[in-house]
């Protein structure tokens, strides 16, 4: 399916953040310029900009324009309902250590469709509350025919886009489905000490699960949540 112009706009512009033409903090084209390149109207960019507001990539700076977000951010695991954006729910991040490839746990694995003994790529991430405490611990774990296609999800710290949006383009695959399993436990020694909370300490843990149209694994998460800070909230009809 052939994307729409202002769709073609989005993509352009997060191509060329990605590829490092416009770094964290700097000025984006303005409308009236990017009306004449694309030949539409202003309200055509108008919307591509919202795309990438949407996802958390830029930000109007009032009197100046848009500008690439300075501060990256991410969402706890699962929550990736259709037509929700990288910033409903999204928050500041720290990212953890290097991205490595080893055996996932078990329930991961399965999810993945790994072989016995097989590796998946693992990105960490601590997202945190608005006054920088953590608030969720998140590992994402990748399968290889995703990680060997998208070799920055192998390189350390964030990547702008958003993993989402790099995979389809590296990938050509992109979500149609995800699963999510929530259970309680208490947490380890290593997850207390990242969360800051006191042992013994329950914690909730989502295991979140993307498929594509083939239902083929993209990625697995697991989020961890400290109990103070946990919240979920489901909003459905009833008849």
């Amino acid at each position: 399916m052939s994307l729409l112009k202002y769709e073609q706009i989005a993509e352009d512009l997060r191509t060329r953040i990605a590829n490092g033409e416009f770094g964290p903090g700097n000025l984006l084209p303005s409308g009236r310029d990017l009306a004449e390149q694309w030949s539409v109207s202003r309200a055509t960019v108008v919307k591509a900009y919202d795309v990438l507001r949407n996802d958390g990539l830029v930000v109007a700076r009032q009197g100046a324009g848009f500008t690439v977000v300075e501060t990256p951010i991410a969402r706890p695991a699962g929550g990736r309902r259709a037509g929700s954006s990288r910033v409903s729910g999204g928050a500041p991040y720290r990212r953890l250590g290097i991205p490595d490839r080893t055996v996932p746990p078990a329930r991961v694995a399965d999810a993945l469709g790994l072989k016995p003994g097989e590796q998946a790529l693992r990105r960490l991430r601590l997202v945190l509350l608005d006054d920088g405490t953590p608030h969720s611990l998140v590992t994402a774990w990748f399968p290889p025919s995703v990680a060997d296609a998208a070799p920055r999800l192998a390189m350390k710290g964030p990547i702008a886009e958003g993993t989402t949006h790099y995979v389809r383009r590296q990938t050509g695959r992109s979500p149609v489905e995800g699963v999510d399993l929530t259970t309680v436990r208490l947490a380890t020694e290593d997850e207390a000490q990242l969360l800051e909370v006191e042992q013994p300490a329950a914690v909730a843990v989502v295991l979140h699960t993307a498929f594509d149209q083939d239902h083929q694994a993209l990625v697995c998460e697991e989020g961890i949540t400290a109990s103070h800070v946990f919240e979920q909230i489901d909003n459905y009809p009833m008849r």
